[in-house]
């Protein structure tokens, strides 16, 4: 399960006027920490500026993401599921927040539904909020690939070599 982290970034630019000023972002990042989530800003935020801080890190509580080709905006829903609850026969209501990029209030109700419609539970969207979120980065596998430094080998490599010593 992705563990999201609200990031905001503050940093100066210079404005047609010639002065400065100050630009805050706010990007959403999957991490397992709150340091990890620190350092992917750090390397996926590319701004125009070469001097950037983050300014704070937050955790975001999301059941799902729903990210779609297109769609300038972010929207976070909440979304109520009913059930009920099998030993004292109450209905039980289940609130959990959603993610999804459209380009407006109504496309971002039709993309939950359509992302939903196989949802056996009988839900309701109760809001929809336009978040100042700019961009996602989701995990991603290539991103765990380094290099082994020089003075290292692979745990196969030294593996093999022991075998084969044992061998001979």
């Amino acid at each position: 399960m992705a563990s999201w982290y609200l990031g905001k970034i503050r940093y100066q630019k210079e404005d047609d006027a010639g002065s400065l000023k100050t630009i805050n972002e706010v990007y959403l990042v999957d991490a397992v920490s709150y340091t990890e989530s620190e350092a992917r800003l750090y390397k996926q935020i590319v701004t125009g500026a070469s001097d950037f801080s983050v300014s704070s890190i937050t955790r975001m509580r999301l059941a799902d993401l729903f990210a779609y080709e297109d769609g300038e905006q972010w929207f976070k829903a909440k979304v109520i599921y009913f059930s009920v609850d099998e030993k004292s026969g109450k209905e039980k209501k289940i609130v959990n927040y959603m993610l999804v990029n459209a380009d407006g209030i109504q496309q971002a109700l039709d993309r939950i539904n359509e992302s939903m419609r196989n949802f056996l539970i009988p839900y309701e969207t109760t809001d929809i909020n336009l978040t100042p979120i700019l961009d996602v980065f989701p995990y991603t596998a290539e991103e765990e690939e380094q290099e082994i430094p020089a003075n290292m080998r692979p745990l196969s490599e030294v593996m093999a070599e022991r075998a084969a010593a044992e061998t001979a």
